[in-house]
């Protein structure tokens, strides 16, 4: 009796691998699609009745999707309990080094130091317009002064800032 049920089991192998394999590809990809089926023939090989599947090919069907959906559901489980992979913990930082932090409180101390050194019209403007976001036919309003005279006093500003810093 133990080699006809192998023998049979043997057969529905040959018939349905294939098929199955293709069937749990497009379910888990193909990197998991083999381990599955060959747990499912596993499954159904050490189920004891055996004898009472009326439709083996589709029992097998059944075991091999239902373990799909169960791998499928365990993946999902883990991708939001666990990070994806372990090189993440080597990425590097998106906080700046302290050499560039340095360097940047370096560069602000010198552009702060532009900025109060500029004519007081002058750092007036540039303040209202690149601090407070003032357009530049309100400060010409805001301040009495022309709009061409606005964009005046902004290039100089500007002029000095980036010489300063550079």
């Amino acid at each position: 009796m133990p080699d006809t049920r192998f023998s049979i089991l043997r057969e529905l192998f040959a018939r349905t691998q294939r098929d199955l394999t293709r069937l749990l590809t497009r379910r888990v990809g193909p990197d998991h699609a083999p381990d599955i089926v060959q747990e499912a023939f596993l499954r159904v090989m050490h189920r004891d009745m055996t004898e009472e599947i009326t439709d083996p090919p589709a029992y097998l069907r059944r075991t091999a999707v239902n373990l799909a959906m169960d791998f499928s559901r365990r993946r999902r489980l883990e991708s939001r309990l666990f990070v994806a992979d372990a090189e993440t913990y080597d990425a590097p930082s998106d906080e700046p080094s302290a050499d560039e932090t340095l360097e940047a409180d370096r560069r602000a101390r010198i552009l702060t130091t532009a900025i109060e050194t500029l004519p007081p019209k002058c750092r007036e403007v540039f303040v209202l317009r690149m601090h407070h976001d003032v357009p530049q036919d309100e400060i010409a309003r805001r301040l009495g002064i022309s709009r061409n005279m606005v964009d005046r006093h902004l290039r100089i500003a500007i002029k000095r800032c980036r010489s300063a810093v550079q």
